[in-house]
């Protein structure tokens, strides 16, 4: 299940079309919109702007992410997302933008409460991430695959709408310095390996990991 697609950031853009329709029409199929994606995201979540970001993975090379949250992961179970004082979990973690974690045989990912307001778009290159990360197995070709990920999502969603750089928040913060990685390696892992392999918090990390057996 765990199986990652090499070229999975080759992977075209599904461009969407804007069409002029009745206001009526627009309330009635706003609201059919909304009911529907409570209902596909119900075991994940109830907060409407992380659900809006996991739709905006649908079309971007983040898609395999949406569906592992979905359920389509190693537990075969929807991937609960919660925001949350990491530091409650350990002290450790307070500074942290968001957290895999898997408890009683279920994955959870619980993201910094700080980022609740954050755009869509950021959240959505965070969750790319973070649902790489599908067991208590963690290493630097993993790292590398979910940072990488995240930045090729942030790339597209951001390239898509530039002003997205423009919103001062953390999270923009931490996306825009992973851009910036992403198209100094030719959109490649290249930099972000480096950018991987020096961060003090992975220094104990196994090359490989089920699943990553190969390097990016």
């Amino acid at each position: 299940m765990k199986k990652i697609v090499k070229n999975v950031f080759m992977g075209a853009l599904v461009l969407s079309l804007a069409f002029s329709l009745p206001s009526y029409a627009i309330v009635e199929n706003d609201s059919q919109n909304v009911d529907t994606l409570l209902k596909t995201y119900k075991k994940n979540t109830d907060d409407f702007n992380v659900i809006q970001a996991l739709e905006l993975l649908k079309d971007t090379t983040g898609e395999y992410s949406r569906r592992a949250i979905l359920g389509s992961n190693l537990t075969s179970k929807p991937i609960k997302i919660e925001f949350k004082d990491l530091s409650q979990i350990n002290q450790a973690y307070a500074n942290f933008d968001a957290l895999g974690w898997k408890k009683a045989g279920k994955l959870y990912i619980y993201i910094n409460q700080k980022h609740k307001d954050a755009p869509k778009e950021a959240l959505a290159a965070l969750l790319a991430h973070e649902a790489i990360h599908q067991d208590e197995l963690n290493s630097l070709n993993e790292e590398t695959y979910a940072w990488t990920l995240e930045a090729a999502v942030w790339t597209q969603l951001s390239e898509d709408n530039p002003e997205l750089e423009k919103i001062s928040h953390p999270l923009v913060e931490r996306e825009t310095v992973l851009k910036k990685l992403f198209v100094k390696g030719n959109y490649t892992s290249s930099h972000i390996r480096k950018f991987v392999i020096s961060n003090k918090g992975y220094q104990n990390l196994p090359e490989r990991s089920p699943g990553f057996e190969e390097n990016l």
